[in-house]
């Protein structure tokens, strides 16, 4: 059994305390909150230990689950690194590239595992669509939200394209050869709205939109490629595959035939693969367990992590080139 701390008990903090309750693998010896108040409430009501800093929790436990505003992700795992411990780091990993830069270099130092909190590898309905993902041609994907002040502290992109592009990178087997991206802050000091075009040396072509002024919720992905069509709900839950025959099968119902200008036939047919229900949060963090234990590779590594990072900033690079170019 492995001890294990958390860092931050805000919204996403006591659903990450929630769910290592559940993990009997784990021992859950407590959290820290630098809010008074609300440390004493999640200590009440979780019935959990509330340490009184940082360096006391990081001191009791093997594992260190960082929940905390992005901002203070870097103090937070240097800490926890320099004392050698595993530590399981919410997206996006830290703020800056120059602190991704540093913490990697602490990583290797101490020799210890390192997983990054991109929750949708796990979602079911991606786990579902990627047996059926090769090479893609063009990838769209919208992850729309409501407003809520609790992410405004970072770009959109930090706060919700950063999911894509994890899910992005993870299914493009290519380097990122050129972005063109617009951005718009209606609320916030950063963008609220952004759109990218990621083109790849391979040939691909993804066009991405995230917003935290949406009137309502959507977190879905379209991906094309030779042969098939997929689309990942990841909201809903639901995967949907459609795939183009060449030899048509008037046998299956979810089908539909079409003739093409040459007179030739193509069958379209539809599949909507089994989804197994799991808790994507829980199911992350046993898989980081597994990855200590067996001394395996982490699902989600630091490298991925920080390539993400690096390709947002590329993206937020792009924006302000863009806004430049509207306010001369």
């Amino acid at each position: 059994m492995l001890r294990i701390g958390v860092l931050g008990a805000g919204h996403l903090g006591k659903i990450h305390i929630n769910c290592i309750k559940q993990i009997e693998k784990y021992d859950l010896v407590g959290f820290y909150d630098p809010a008074e108040e609300t440390a004493k409430q999640v200590e009440a009501e979780m019935n959990v230990k509330c340490f009184d800093s940082i360096d006391a929790l990081i001191d009791a436990v093997d594992v260190v689950d960082i929940v905390t505003p992005t901002i203070r992700h870097f103090e937070c795992a240097s800490k926890a690194l320099q004392k050698r411990r595993h530590v399981f780091i919410e997206k996006p990993i830290v703020a800056t590239p120059d602190e991704a830069n540093a913490l990697k270099k602490l990583a290797d130092e101490a020799g210890v595992k390192v997983q990054v909190g991109h929750v949708e590898r796990f979602n079911p309905a991606f786990v579902a669509a990627e047996p059926f993902i090769n090479e893609p041609l063009f990838i769209e994907a919208h992850r729309l939200a409501l407003f809520n002040p609790r992410g405004t502290d970072v770009p959109v992109v930090l706060d919700l394209m950063v999911h894509d592009l994890d899910i992005l990178l993870t299914i493009v087997k290519s380097p990122v050869a050129h972005i063109s991206a617009s951005g718009v802050s209606i609320v916030s000091p950063t963008p609220d709205i952004t759109n990218v075009r990621i083109e790849f040396e391979n040939g691909t072509v993804a066009n991405l939109t995230a917003s935290r002024l949406s009137m309502k919720n959507m977190r879905k992905t379209r991906i094309f490629q030779k042969g098939a069509y997929i689309t990942v709900d990841f909201l809903d839950k639901v995967t949907e595959i459609f795939r183009i025959n060449d030899e048509v099968d008037e046998s299956n119902p979810l089908s539909a035939t079409i003739t093409l200008g040459d007179g030739s036939e193509k069958q379209i047919t539809f599949e909507r693969p089994e989804i197994h229900p799991i808790n994507a949060i829980k199911t992350e963090l046993e898989s980081f367990y597994d990855a200590i234990i067996h001394n395996t590779t982490p699902a989600v590594t630091i490298d991925d992590g920080i390539n993400v990072l690096k390709l947002a900033y590329r993206i937020l690079a792009a924006v302000d080139e863009a806004i430049a170019k509207v306010q001369k």
